[in-house]
């Protein structure tokens, strides 16, 4: 795999839906015709997340197809849904076994196979902070989720599931994030209990036969601090906190796989720390959505720590608003920055589309939408200069900005990838307005007298001679939301293509 790699996530039940309605006939894993993987290996993905393989709970479903604000989204969504359209959350996972809607073990083993020929790894879910409640650990292995007393359910009857359990009376947490209610449809593992950990190790190195990488669901929830805080109160004194953490041992189990962490509340680097890969990066989308976005990017971009080769950029996926709608204004320019930035390089079914509706995960159709060809050909040419090898095997660094008359260049923000061959120049004005500044590139620049900046999001190309672009810097000025993705060619060896004259 690349370095920075580009990372595919096909939510799978509706896009096994959608080509089988495109073929005429039922398609699983094992029998997706190979113009749709071949479109994949196309447009330069090093990797394809899978996202809903594992065999769904059916309580999870039942939950799912009945549970008010969830109907409500489906009545939004898609009016003319029926229960067939609502297998349940692919996170309450019954078991780590392919769903038949996935073609079972041959569809999944077909689907590594069509990557793995195309050069393409397979990334799949893994839920460690619980499971289905019709799992089965819940009747054979209580022991190894919270549970809490007669009192306690008494007093939140909706938090937990209650069971019969070798002549007693269980009642099982339903899990949650610590700042929103419970998940209903999944119950809490006890990562204080050693066993639950062996266990949950153990369905790693099971999973691990099957692909090449794990996307961690909410990894940050099984940290000993956060888990202490989430559960202590129900786990009272029985489960005191272990002195090691669980992720270190899991990774170490299985180093050979690639770890991406789904990680919240800037415990990013916390869990690289601990083995993973790469992280998500929740705070470049939340910088890209803030009133002052350009500030807040500029900021992150400019941290040491986490380490920016290590952190999975997103503008969208299954849990975030559709990109298309949410950064309309900005897509240019947030685009450009999510396919060029250095690490994870994570985009979303249906985003080179420019999908706008998003759809809630228990949905196993999601609605006809027309795909907007303006935000596809955006995508053809970031994704087109995206590949180019600078932009994986150079250095990255951030470039000096300075004013070009006014104060608008705080809304520019600029950067560079360079290799002994090679040097690539990506500007975004994440500004209201109009925005103009100089960019120090001088420094960076190969022999020669005059270079052309060749913009492969525009086709347009720029020549400047060395003086100025030493004396000033590149002279940049971009309408809000756009951006400027230049391959820098010395005049010698592009030669003369009539380029505009930029003195």
């Amino acid at each position: 795999m690349r370095s920075h790699p580009h990372l595919f996530e096909i939510s799978a039940w509706p896009w096994l839906e959608r080509l089988s309605r495109a073929e005429h006939r039922d398609v699983t894993l094992a029998t997706v015709p190979d113009r749709y993987w071949d479109r994949v290996a196309a447009d330069g993905f090093d990797a394809v997340f899978l996202m809903g393989v594992w065999r769904r709970s059916p309580t999870g479903r039942a939950i799912a197809r009945s549970e008010r604000s969830l109907v409500a989204a489906y009545d939004r969504v898609l009016p003319e849904w029926t229960e067939a359209d609502i297998p349940g959350s692919p996170y309450s996972v019954q078991a780590y076994e392919p769903d038949e809607r996935m073609g079972g073990w041959d569809g999944l083993a077909t689907a590594r196979r069509e990557l793995g020929r195309r050069a393409i790894s397979l990334i799949l879910d893994f839920v460690t902070n619980h499971t289905g409640f019709d799992h089965p650990w819940v009747t054979e292995y209580p022991e190894r989720y919270v549970t809490g007393s007669d009192e306690d359910r008494r007093i939140a009857p909706a938090d937990f599931r209650s069971f019969e359990v070798r002549g007693r009376s269980i009642h099982i947490a339903c899990a949650r994030d610590p700042y929103f209610p419970p998940w209903t449809d999944v119950a809490q593992l006890n990562y204080f209990n050693p066993d639950t950990r062996a266990a949950v190790r153990a369905a790693l190195r099971e999973i691990a036969a099957h692909c090449d990488g794990v996307r961690c669901d909410m990894a940050m929830l099984v940290l000993n601090d956060v888990f202490e805080r989430t559960w202590r109160r129900l786990l009272r004194d029985n489960w005191p906190r272990l002195s090691s953490e669980f992720w270190p041992e899991a990774t170490r189990a299985v180093p050979e796989l690639l770890y991406l962490a789904e990680v919240y509340w800037e415990l990013e680097g916390r869990l690289l720390d601990q083995g993973f890969t790469f992280a998500y990066d929740k705070r470049l989308l939340d910088g890209l959505h803030a009133s002052s976005r350009a500030a807040n990017v500029r900021d992150l971009l400019a941290a040491d720590s986490p380490p920016q080769n290590r952190l999975a950029r997103f503008l969208e996926n299954h849990d975030e608003p559709r990109s298309a709608t949410a950064l309309a204004g900005y897509l240019p320019a947030a685009a450009s920055l999510l396919l060029s930035l250095p690490g994870m390089r994570f985009v979303f079914d249906g985003q080179l589309e420019g999908r706008r509706i998003n759809v809630p995960v228990q949905m196993g159709r999601w609605p006809e939408e027309a795909p907007d060809e303006a935000v596809r050909r955006l995508y053809d040419r970031v994704l087109a200069f995206a590949r180019t090898e600078v932009l994986h095997d150079g250095e990255w660094s951030l470039l000096t900005v300075s004013s070009a008359g006014d104060r608008s260049f705080h809304d520019i923000i600029a950067y560079r990838w360079r290799s002994s061959r090679a040097l690539a120049v990506i500007v975004v004005n994440l500004g209201a307005g109009a925005a103009q500044a100089h960019l120090a590139v001088g420094g960076d620049l190969f022999p020669g007298a005059a270079f052309d900046f060749d913009d492969g999001l525009t086709g347009a190309s720029y020549r400047w001679t060395r003086e100025p672009l030493l004396e000033r810097g590149l002279y940049v000025r971009l309408e809000a939301g756009h951006a400027h993705l230049f391959s820098v060619r010395p005049v010698d060896e592009a030669g003369d293509r009539g380029a505009r004259d930029g003195r």
